[in-house]
């Protein structure tokens, strides 16, 4: 077995097929990733909270507590990303996961360096940092909702909501709102261009880094789990091409 490499992310693998979590664990370690396992849901749950990962690489059929039900019980202590694992390809599946507050997911079964590639991906973009190389700029607001933030700090205000780049701390109407690193990137891409519409294959590209045809689901079910928490009218839906962010005043 290859030893991990110093720093690399450690990874939680929850997958209840013995095979495929021994095979997964040492793929991943081969490529420096130190992994640790569960097999069944509770006992993830267990490790989660006994030494949390740095990423969760979870199956979407578990016994004792499902992944669906897994993620959902972690997303309400923690933001660390969590990918999915799924031999199910049904929308309905998909998006269940992704609606429990999964980053991503990938379909069994898969090349390790597929894996690795999506794995990488994910702890890229939801590392500190916006999502695009562009400058955070103070916006000025439309409205006087929300309080002027304080000087000097790069703050985005459009109408009620506020997004300061420099803490990555988002507020509506005064109030502050927490958002998974995916969901904050998503929301810097809509606030650096309020009013411009943004395709979902840009959203893919600098959101989740990929250059290459993804499932847009992954886009669609992120801006919904967004509009739950910003404000269902906020951001509107241009039908054939994506979305944008409205100005309400």
């Amino acid at each position: 077995m290859t030893a991990p490499v110093p720093g690399a992310p450690r990874i939680l693998l929850v997958e209840d097929d013995e095979v495929i979590r021994e095979t997964t664990q040492l793929a991943l370690e081969r490529y420096g990733f130190p992994v640790v396992t569960a097999g069944d849901g509770l006992e993830g749950l267990e490790r989660f909270r006994a030494d949390p990962p740095d990423l969760l690489l979870l199956d979407v059929m578990l016994p004792l507590l499902d992944g669906v039900g897994l993620c959902r019980r972690i997303r309400e202590e923690s933001q660390l990303p969590i990918l999915m694992m799924s031999a199910r390809t049904e929308p309905v599946d998909v998006v269940s996961g992704l609606e429990a507050g999964a980053d991503d997911y990938v379909v069994k079964p898969f090349e390790t360096a597929v894996l690795v590639a999506r794995i990488r991906t994910v702890l890229r973009r939801t590392g500190p940092g916006p999502a695009t190389a562009a400058p955070a700029t103070t916006v000025p607001a439309t409205t006087a909702a929300a309080p002027a933030p304080a000087p000097g700090r790069a703050v985005r205000v459009i109408d009620d909501l506020e997004v300061d780049t420099d803490a990555m701390e988002v507020k509506v109407a005064g109030r502050p709102v927490p958002l998974t690193p995916t969901e904050l990137r998503l929301l810097l891409e809509f606030t650096a261009a309020p009013g411009v519409v943004m395709e979902r294959q840009t959203l893919l590209e600098r959101v989740w880094d990929y250059s290459w045809g993804a499932d847009s689901r992954v886009v669609d079910v992120h801006v919904q789990r967004l509009r739950a928490k910003i404000g269902a009218t906020r951001i509107e839906t241009v039908r054939g091409f994506g979305y944008k962010l409205r100005r309400t005043s």
